[in-house]
């Protein structure tokens, strides 16, 4: 009998100790999710995405040499790092619950292809329609939006020379890089099938895309401004007859149904978008930063040679060019600005130094952004 009360006292002991540790856990768990608004606020200044794999990586990272630290057997420790990665996905719950209200600008109309990478980039904001890439830059600058989603360039069609140019002559960060595969279907009203399509409607570049499919089923191709403005033909006609060539998220906007998949002939083409917002992000790590992407626009003066000079310098203070073009400046007739992408830290005391070197040949520099090592994938 008295081995039995032994063994319930030391039940008990250990229950008291748990609720001593819960309340510990519950004054922590409040300041860390207290901490967490502050990360959302600041993802939401800066059209930053709530979820950042690279940061939840160093998360467990830390968590397991933390525990190892704290003398944990390696037994407990996949317990422990499984209780982070748990607490991290609640904070990631709360933040996006806290950025609902983010509104994010874009150029088109709900289904056109900026909209569909808005609403993937930011899933738990607004996402908030502009007639013109100008106007959804503008509604950032005044406030009137947190942050705007706009294409820099397709790989079919290369750059976007109107948003370079707002990249340019604007005062908007570039935070983040994006790429979505532009995946191009036959879209048509409810009971139609493929057999009886006879008509395609589309943006002439989507049709492009999808002529040899066309031709090969004998669809006639007609054309519309947008895609998206494409499916709302179809719905409106209601003709069986009629398709439209659109992404399949169309298809759930506009009440059509998706009648074929993958119909473009290449599975390279590829919009890539930058998220543009008011504030610069300054935390990415150093280490993340060193091998990053740096987006460096600048004009040189009207000198023979300085173009030369102001590439050289990049290139002397080790800085690889993967990318280098050029734009004409509206108002300065014949004269040019170019858009340099290249590896690096644009904050270290190397670029610092490039910099200087470049205001000796150059009348404007501008660092547009960082966006880490290679552009994000939302396909």
């Amino acid at each position: 009998m008295r081995e039995c009360e032994t063994d319930e006292q030391q039940l008990e002991a250990a229950r008291a100790e748990i609720a001593q540790v819960d309340v510990a856990l519950a004054e922590l768990f409040k300041r860390r999710m207290m901490a967490a608004e502050h990360v959302a606020s600041y993802k939401a200044k800066r059209g930053l995405p709530v979820v950042d794999e690279a940061q939840r990586e160093r998360v467990l990272a830390r968590a397991r040499n933390d525990f190892a630290a704290a003398g944990g057997s390696a037994e407990l420790s996949a317990y422990y790092v499984r209780a982070i990665e748990n607490i991290v996905a609640l904070s990631e719950q709360y933040q996006f619950r806290l950025m609902e209200g983010v509104r994010t600008a874009y150029n088109g109309v709900p289904g056109a292809f900026a909209h569909i990478a808005a609403t993937r980039i930011f899933p738990s904001g607004q996402a908030v329609a502009y007639s013109s890439f100008d106007e959804a830059y503008k509604a950032v600058q005044s406030g009137e939006c947190d942050n705007a989603v706009l294409p820099i360039e397709n790989s079919y069609a290369g750059e976007v020379g109107q948003v370079v140019d707002l990249v340019f002559f604007g005062d908007l960060h570039i935070n983040g890089v994006y790429d979505l595969r532009v995946v191009q279907n036959l879209l048509g009203v409810p009971g139609a099938s493929l057999s009886e399509v006879t008509t395609a409607i589309s943006h002439p570049q989507a049709l492009a895309q999808c002529e040899p499919y066309l031709r090969k089923l004998g669809i006639r191709a007609e054309e519309a401004s947008s895609t998206a403005a494409a499916a709302t033909l179809v719905a409106q006609r209601g003709d069986v007859h009629c398709a439209a060539i659109a992404s399949e998220e169309t298809a759930d906007l506009y009440g059509l149904r998706l009648l074929d998949h993958d119909i473009n002939k290449s599975d390279e083409n590829t919009t890539r978008f930058v998220v543009l917002s008011r504030v610069p992000n300054e935390s990415v790590p150093s280490t993340m930063a060193r091998q990053g992407t740096f987006i460096l626009l600048f004009s040189v003066n009207n000198e023979t040679g300085a173009l030369v000079r102001a590439l050289n310098v990049i290139g002397n203070h080790g800085f690889n060019m993967k990318k280098l073009r050029s734009r004409p400046i509206k108002d300065r007739p014949w004269q040019y600005y170019f858009y340099v992408e290249a590896e690096g830290d644009e904050r270290s005391e190397s670029a610092k130094q490039m910099i200087e070197e470049l205001a000796n040949v150059c009348d404007v520099i501008k660092i547009a952004g960082n966006y880490g090592k290679e552009a994000k994938s939302l396909s």
